[in-house]
């Protein structure tokens, strides 16, 4: 069985950022959207569970899968929608219908992952022109915390979204040499991708700001965007990775469970 459920063995840390994400007051989620992951031992990850609400999360809430089979749902184009859902069931409990998307991120190298629906953000990636929009930052902190985001067009929840978010990673991968660390889904979300749970909820608070600002200078005139050749410089400066290292090692609250 590719999942299962063994609430020990998922990390209290997971639980306490899924809890964070979900609180209603960051308006990044409603009802059971949204769901998180994290790398374990022995190949394997946790996943929230589908159905769960990432706001009232528990160790119960959550399923164990190993990366190896779904890796091969992505890459060899064998499974189907109904048996991509054959996989994902842990008994009475199924993973999340998105996991695929957390296994296009694990298997490029991040350790944790956050997908969410912020208001703010979907609202800026259900518009016409949401690539274009999205394909410079428009002040200096976005460069540097989200880097260059990847783009993916809406896709169906499931097969289709998974390998789409596999190809755009790994588009970036062999460009770059590393993952991104935003994903942007058109008309649907985004995905945050960390080495910490810190970085993650750094980058996915980041991306909220970014469509704050998109639609103030909407509201005001015409958005002007910094120069890709100046923001990437930024970024890679070596003051600027360590202030992003520093974020990504330095939770803005507890990370203990109540």
């Amino acid at each position: 069985m590719t999942f299962t459920a063994r609430p020990t063995e998922v990390p209290d840390e997971l639980v306490a950022l899924t809890r964070r994400l979900g609180d209603p007051a960051a308006d990044l989620v409603v009802l059971a959207e949204g769901n998180t992951s994290v790398r374990l031992d022995d190949d394997r990850f946790a996943v929230k569970a589908s159905g769960s609400r990432m706001d009232a999360a528990d160790t119960a809430d959550f399923v164990v899968g190993e990366l190896a089979e779904l890796i091969a749902v992505l890459e060899n184009g064998a499974v189907d929608q109904d048996g991509l859902t054959r996989l994902l069931s842990a008994g009475p409990t199924r993973a999340s219908i998105e996991t695929l998307v957390h296994v296009a991120a694990l298997a490029a190298g991040a350790e944790w992952v956050a997908h969410t629906h912020p208001t703010a953000v979907v609202g800026l990636l259900a518009v016409t022109d949401a690539e274009a929009l999205w394909s410079a930052p428009l002040f200096p902190d976005e460069a540097v915390v989200l880097g260059e985001p990847a783009w993916v067009p809406y896709a169906t929840p499931g097969i289709m979204l998974g390998r789409s978010v596999h190809a755009a990673i790994h588009e970036r991968l062999d460009r770059d040499g590393v993952p991104p660390r935003l994903v942007l889904l058109g008309n649907h979300g985004i995905v945050a991708l960390g080495a910490t749970a810190a970085e993650v909820e750094t980058v996915t608070t980041m991306a909220v700001k970014a469509a704050r600002v998109r639609a103030v200078a909407l509201s005001a005139g015409t958005p002007a965007p910094l120069e890709v050749r100046h923001a990437r410089e930024l970024a890679g400066r070596p003051d600027e990775a360590a202030r992003r290292a520093l974020l990504g090692r330095s939770p803005t609250r507890s990370q203990e469970v109540p």
